[in-house]
């Protein structure tokens, strides 16, 4: 955990009181922290998503700004990710077109959508186990 950041020392890498991404590969060093950011970011650009930008870079999002609601197959509208964990993720807009891809991570997994402005209409592109 890192000493520079507030929510670190003071929760003990639990700030909002779940898991922070930061922390956990913080706990490892700070390589691990790199190391880990650079697999995600090959593992989301593996996915090779035709109109998608290349990810270059992964920020900490926190679970509430990223929690958007996808409606399933038989209707049922649901929600991934936990609202107070801290996630790596980015926003990356759609080639040709107005809507966006956002992406976003943990320990275990990665997720890829696509949705439009606010994050109406998302629809899920990739959702899997990546590690």
């Amino acid at each position: 955990m890192s000493n520079t950041c507030n929510g670190c020392a003071e929760t003990k890498g639990h700030p909002f009181g779940s898991e922070c991404m930061v922390a956990l590969c913080l706990k490892e060093g700070e390589n691990a922290l790199c190391a880990f950011k650079k697999n995600l970011i090959t593992a989301f650009n593996a996915l090779n998503i035709q109109d998608m930008e290349e990810v270059t870079e992964l920020n900490a999002l926190k679970g509430s700004f990223i929690n958007i609601e996808y409606t399933l197959p038989k209707g049922q509208i649901v929600r991934f990710w936990d609202d107070n964990k801290i996630y790596f993720g980015n926003q990356l807009v759609k080639k040709d077109s107005d809507r966006y891809y956002g992406i976003i991570a943990d320990e275990k997994y990665l997720m890829v959508s696509e949705y439009s402005g606010y994050g109406s209409d998302a629809e899920i592109v990739v959702f899997k186990h990546w590690r």
